[in-house]
């Protein structure tokens, strides 16, 4: 009976032999091919196994950690550490033209990834409130007397000194910004106010003040920090590969020539305040103008600036349009508005010689006010007294002049210049006024719907005052809702639909307005968006101080999770290698066999045995 050998590729000492009954004859001289192609396509499915569930694990827990990270950012209410050294702060004075307010803020120690922004967030007391205090009156009142403009600013500065580690006061960045009641100021008034802090408070506190973080920001700057600071809050700044997160194609200022990129869509921003409204929003592709006057006025509108801190990367990059529209807030309006009223009536009656809004007896008709809603305008001592008919669409149709609209192409409100909104890719949130006036009253604030805001609005004007009186007592209004809320809602909703869609020409059927008063349960300051773009270098440090210390304690913690190909391929060489060296002992094993059964014939013949010729 003959007998099959089996040496599988095993060393010559791992040799057996079975008996072939029983086996088909195919498998006597395909065995060890069977077994080889087995093991090999094992090592290939364990490197792919292993390649898809790594790289599943470890990004899922990278899209993990900085899903939980941005989560932690905006609800993070525990107290800060100030025990941690690692911990980094920054201060930002908000000058004002009521009062002055002092923001700390903190940050951790950057990643040493240059392509992420620092995490800051708000700094937190031991009872978990904001570290925040407000002083009265606006700085802009010691216009006469600079002097004093330290000794003001002290109590601000001092509460700031106590909650800050004192080891970190001399690293900690101190910015003091002025804004609305010093830029109405003469220069050289400015100058004074402004030497007088760069002078005295490096005297007497030891933060980071320099001559350029003191300084009165235009209304383009603020505009651009209060965009910031909400996109930065709302997680827009980071980039993801995430098919569920909205992107935009953006044309990066400075690299026309380049490809074009994709990056999360920023949302824009509405603020209508009591005496002007502004917009801000970012312009993806590149703009173009219809005159060179056009060109000019837009140089002032748009801001292009980099947010990263390496200069030379275009991912951080963002040009952004902002305007600000004084006179278009909503109490400003309603001045205009009755200013306007008073003058054209007077007129009137003078012309055709009545008395219309003279008497309370013959009052003038008003339909931006309530039903039956009673109201007076006092001017050059004079009264005319106004009675509401709440018509709604008669309302905005009288107030649509007050937009200045022109007939220019790309205008807005004044006829200004206003670059083309993507209205089918783009999202925006409407706070102050956008908010008091779709939740305060209508309770429907959070997503617009002009149709059923219109309606809304509509239903409100045509509710007779008396009622309106007894749904406020009943509570049914907003807390904060007064009777100034309910005597000019009527007026203020027309005013807001107005400006949104006549003003800003933003479709009726246009659905990503968001109103709001805070994002995440937290009112979002436009100081956030300063403190970020004003460090925004810092993050170099770190990743110095990172490289500094060597690259060994870097490979440890990231090369297995960003260097798991190359992990493989080394595997999967060391297997060949293996393999290759087991068939070399196979080949030499053959040969014995060989030489062995060789010589044995030899012998069994009676006849000496030959050389073999061994291997050259």
């Amino acid at each position: 009976m003959g007998r099959i050998s089996i040496s599988c590729l095993l060393p010559a000492s791992w040799h057996f032999s079975i008996s072939p009954v029983g086996c088909p004859r195919i498998l006597n001289t395909t065995l060890r091919q069977i077994v080889v192609i087995g093991i090999l396509a094992a090592a290939v499915s364990l490197l792919y196994y292993s390649l898809v569930v790594i790289r599943n694990k470890y990004g899922r827990a990278y899209r993990d950690k900085r899903f939980h990270r941005y989560l932690a950012r905006v609800t993070d209410t525990e107290a800060t550490d100030t025990n941690n050294p690692n911990l980094n702060y920054g201060i930002v004075v908000d000058c004002g033209s009521s009062g002055s307010r002092i923001f700390v803020y903190c940050w951790p120690r950057h990643n040493g990834n240059p392509h992420d922004l620092l995490d800051i967030k708000q700094m937190r007391d031991k009872n978990r409130k904001p570290v925040v205090m407000k002083i009265k009156p606006g700085i802009s009142e010691f216009a006469s007397s600079p002097e004093k403009v330290s000794d003001y600013i002290s109590p601000l500065l001092s509460f700031a000194a106590e909650h800050v580690p004192r080891a970190k006061h001399k690293e900690t960045p101190l910015y003091i910004l002025c804004t609305a009641g010093m830029r109405i100021l003469p220069e050289s008034q400015q100058k004074a106010i402004l030497e007088d802090l760069l002078t005295d408070i490096p005297v007497h506190f030891d933060f980071l003040f320099s001559d350029s973080h003191a300084e009165v920001i235009s209304g383009k700057q603020e505009g651009v920090y209060a965009w910031i600071g909400i996109n930065f809050v709302l997680g827009r700044f980071e980039h993801t590969d995430d098919e569920d997160e909205a992107i935009v194609e953006v044309h990066v200022p400075g690299s026309e020539n380049k490809e074009a990129i994709f990056r999360k869509r920023t949302v824009g921003i509405l603020d209508m305040g009591g005496v002007s409204t502004q917009i801000a929003y970012e312009v993806p592709k590149t703009v173009s103008f219809a005159s060179s006057q056009q060109e000019e006025v837009a140089k002032n509108l748009l801001a292009e600036f980099n947010l990263g801190c390496d200069a030379h990367q275009t991912e951080h990059v963002y040009r952004v349009y902002v305007a600000t529209f004084l006179g278009f807030g909503g109490n400003a309006a309603r001045q205009r508005y009755e200013d306007s009223l008073f003058t054209s009536t007077v007129l009137k009656n003078r012309l055709l010689g009545k008395q219309t809004g003279m008497t309370s007896d013959s009052p003038y008709l008003d339909p931006c006010l309530p039903l039956d809603a009673q109201d007076e305008i006092q001017q050059n001592g004079q009264i005319m007294y106004l009675r509401g008919t709440g018509d709604f669409n008669l309302c905005r149709e009288i107030i649509q002049p007050f937009m200045n609209k022109t007939n220019e192409t790309q205008t807005s409100l004044n006829g200004v210049y206003q670059p083309a909104v993507h209205f089918q890719n783009s999202e925006f949130y409407g706070f102050s006024e956008f908010y008091y006036c779709t939740e305060d009253v209508l309770r429907m604030g959070g997503d617009y719907n002009a149709a059923k805001f219109t309606k809304a609005a509509k239903d409100y004007c045509a509710t007779k005052w008396s009622v309106l009186r007894e749904r406020f007592d009943r509570g049914l209004y907003a807390s904060h809702a007064d009777l100034h809320r309910l005597k000019y809602q009527c007026f203020k909703s027309a005013w807001m639909y107005e400006v949104f869609h006549s003003g800003f020409s933003f479709p009726v059927s246009y659905s990503n307005l968001k109103t709001a008063l805070q994002v995440y349960d937290k009112e979002v300051q436009w100081t956030l968006g300063a403190i970020l773009y004003r460090t925004r270098f810092l993050p170099l440090r770190d990743i110095q101080q990172e490289n500094f210390r060597g690259s060994h304690s870097h490979w440890r913690s990231f090369s297995f999770v960003y260097n798991h190909y190359l992990f493989f391929v080394c595997f999967l060489i060391v297997l060949l290698s293996i393999l290759l060296y087991l068939l070399r002992l196979r080949r030499i094993h053959r040969r014995m066999l060989h030489n062995s059964s060789s010589t044995s014939l030899w012998i069994e013949e009676g006849l000496p045995p030959q050389k073999i010729a061994g291997p050259l």
